[in-house]
This record gives C-alpha cells, structure tokens and sequence, in this order.
C-alpha cells in the first residue's frame, strides 16, 4: 500500500514537472513581436487601403515571468476581449478570445516555441466592428513571430494580463 502511494506521488510530480517546466523556461523580459494581419473581410469600403498600413510591423514587447506562466505566450492586447478555453501545452498554448464593444465576435489563438529565445502565433478574429453608425462584418488573421531581445525591458511597460472571466 505504500508502495503504491509513493508511486502515485511520483507519477504526480513527474506529470507537474512536465506540464510546468515550459513556462518556467520562457525567458521573460524584452521581446521584438513582428506582426502581419491579412483581412479576409475589412469593414472599411473598398480603396481606404489596409486599416493596419499593410505588411509586418515590429513592435517591443515586455512580458513578466508570470504572464508567461498564467498564458505560455505573448498575446494580443485587444480592448473589451477577454480569453477563455486557454490549453497549455509542452511547446505552444491555444485560447478563444471573445470580444464585445466596438469589436465584437470571436478569435482563436495558437501560439508554438521551439526554444525559451522564439515564438510564433496565429490569431484568427471573425465578427462585427462598428463604423460609424452602423455594424460591418470583419474577419482577419493576425501571424507573429517573437524574439527575445533582453531580460532589461527598458522603458518598455510589462503587457497587462487579460481579463478571463
């Protein structure tokens, strides 16, 4: 019977190790987020040219060793969205993100590392966004890769966490 439950124990341990240990090797501090969004479907009429200045935007990102441990990833700061259905995994993480207000509807959300230095992602957004008066349909889809730069952030600010209720 002890015998039993030191093995259980250890089982356990070892399972925690393993779920855990990626986001302990993530390296927090200053990260360079490239970012490319393509619009499947913009709200905006036709020759306004792209919302977002069209190709990849490289953006200094500060992420604290407890966002990475709470999310496994970088992830995009969209305001009135909150996550829902976060999956931590060994090498990546996927959420749902749902978002009301001036954009509303639903994003999914990947996120892979192949090392505790580079990270890539997918966001993938389909909903309404309003326009002046009235509400357009939007889809979009967001690919990133990140880079860790620096454990110092600079003047850089650390990302807010999310609201997950």
């Amino acid at each position: 019977m002890r015998r039993t439950r030191r093995w259980i124990t250890l089982v356990g341990c070892l399972f925690e190790m393993t779920v855990l240990a990626p986001a302990q090797t993530r390296k927090p501090g200053l990260w360079a987020l490239t970012t490319t969004t393509t619009w499947q479907q913009s709200p905006f009429p036709a020759g306004v040219g792209d919302p977002t200045g069209g190709g990849p935007h490289t953006t200094p990102v500060c992420v604290t060793q407890q966002y990475f441990e709470k999310y496994g990833a970088i992830l995009p700061q969209i305001s009135g969205c909150r996550l829902t259905n976060l999956v931590k995994k060994a090498k990546g993480m996927t959420a749902d993100m749902e978002c009301t207000g001036r954009m509303s509807g639903k994003a999914s959300l990947e996120s892979s590392w192949s090392d505790d230095e580079h990270a890539t992602g997918k966001v993938h957004f389909v909903g309404s966004m309003q326009v002046g008066p009235n509400s357009k349909p939007i889809e979009w889809t967001t690919a990133s890769s990140s880079i860790y730069k620096d454990m110092d952030c600079g003047s850089v600010k650390p990302l807010s966490p999310l609201s997950d209720k």
